[in-house]
């Protein structure tokens, strides 16, 4: 699921863009009070009175929402209330944060070296200390506290070196003077998409796998895509100074910070794109899962995530797991980019129910989209790959209208699938490799959008 956030195509002329708030969310009855039939005139004056009583409750709740500051609102933003009004149309606090998270997961590939000659090649270019002034974000508000490495358990070499583990994300914490203006705390966590070639072949691995995440409780029913639970809990235990798994990592990390903020309001934030968004959602199904988030009985820290252009993770059962557990999802999704058909492109959350009642026997192997779906619509026929463009995504938000996009120089996309047509040619994986890159293509034009409900 690679990023192409870098491609260089200074003016990039889109032939169609357009910009939809629809979402796809579960059904409300909340404001709609069908008026009895002649039933007696105290019934009929209840109902218009409940009916009018719910209509002011939520005309008045849409107008809090326009005037209160980012500070006294965001649970809402993270999606307390599951995004209601706040999508049709796309409120301006909620666009500013989605932009913002966004921002942060760019910062990734920014920061990201891939130039062959260098020290840092596949790592980081950049300390912690300066990593955000480094890429343009040294007002963001944020310190960055930790780096993130991934060691997928991929059955070939991946890069020259001792270690095979690369660099994916960070771990960021809001600054004091930060707090004010959020209202609360916030941890980040954000991942980049895929770049290196064992990430693209652990994307091809589309076989699910139970999550068994918490030890006290394995839940045989949770699934997960196999190639993205081993980018996850992989590591190089076979190494004596070896990385420790991605899972490791970030466990520790978010179990330290909650433990140096305790009793402060606090907000856990994770965002990815493309394969970003699989470690995302595993991340925060895995501190919820494990109770990192529970301050007390009655009281739970918020955990969401922002998705961009995300793949399916789970099945129906991750799925359920996650929304028992509270997690929060927003997907923002191009209609057109096909990473976010996969995987499940046949099997998945709507060929699991025939007609809509009957559950069929298969379905605990169909794929499902986790969270409520922001919809975007937009492509380029002279670059067809920008659909799955990170930048795309950003810029499209910030002007739905006008999307006026500058490039950089180096074509990630172009980069990493070279990276692994040279690795599988030595390793005779070549014929699997291209069949399976075709399949891909070819499915560009034939999948449909899925609606998450």
């Amino acid at each position: 699921m690679a990023s192409t956030s870098f491609m260089s195509n200074p003016n990039m002329n889109v032939n169609h863009v357009a910009f939809s708030d629809n979402i796809s969310r579960r059904s409300h009855s909340f404001g709609q009070v069908p008026l009895p039939k002649k039933t007696g005139t105290s019934s009929a004056r209840q109902a218009i009175f409940a009916s009018l009583a719910a209509t002011a409750v939520a005309t008045s709740r849409a107008q809090l929402k326009t005037s209160s500051s980012l500070a006294h609102f965001w649970r809402e933003i993270h999606g307390s209330d599951d995004w209601e009004y706040l999508l049709e149309p796309l409120h301006p606090l909620l666009r500013q944060e989605i932009i913002r998270y966004g921002e942060f997961v760019t910062a990734c590939y920014k920061a990201f070296d891939l130039e062959p000659n260098s020290k840092r090649y596949l790592n980081c270019k950049y300390g912690r200390k300066n990593m955000f002034s480094e890429v343009g974000m040294e007002n963001c508000g944020y310190e960055v506290t930790k780096y993130i490495y991934a060691t997928p358990d991929i059955n070939i070499p991946t890069q020259s070196g001792a270690s095979c583990g690369r660099w994916v994300g960070y771990v960021a914490v809001s600054s004091d003077d930060s707090v004010r203006r959020l209202g609360r705390r916030d941890i980040v966590i954000t991942f980049r998409g895929t770049v290196t070639n064992s990430e693209w072949i652990a994307n091809l691995m589309s076989s699910l796998t139970p999550a068994r995440l918490d030890p006290h409780n394995p839940r045989p029913d949770v699934k997960v895509e196999a190639g993205f639970l081993s980018l996850y809990t992989s590591d190089e235990s076979t190494s004596k100074f070896g990385l420790g798994s991605c899972r490791e990592q970030l466990l520790s990390e978010v179990s330290r910070l909650l433990t140096k903020y305790k009793g402060e309001e606090l907000s856990i934030t994770v965002a990815g794109h493309s394969m970003g968004s699989s470690l995302a959602l595993l991340l925060a199904y895995d501190i919820a899962e494990l109770g990192l988030n529970k301050q007390n009985s009655s009281r739970h820290i918020p955990i969401t995530v922002f998705s961009f252009g995300g793949p399916r993770v789970g099945n129906a059962g991750f799925k359920e797991r996650c929304e028992e557990l509270g997690v929060k999802v927003l997907r923002i999704v191009n209609v057109n980019d096909p990473i976010t058909k996969m995987p499940g492109v046949l099997f998945n959350e709507n060929f699991r129910v025939l007609g809509g009642r009957y559950e069929l026997p298969w379905s605990c192997s169909c794929y499902s989209h986790v969270g409520i779906e922001l919809v975007l619509d937009f492509f380029n026929m002279q670059n067809p790959s920008c659909v799955h463009d990170l930048e795309t995504y950003i810029n499209l938000l910030r002007c739905p209208k006008r999307l006026d996009i500058q490039r950089h120089s180096v074509d990630l996309l172009d980069r990493a699938r070279e990276m692994l047509l040279t690795s599988a040619q030595n390793f005779n994986m070549l014929p699997w490799i291209r069949s399976t890159a075709d399949q891909t293509n070819s499915s560009v034009n034939l999948v449909q959008s899925q609606k998450t409900y």
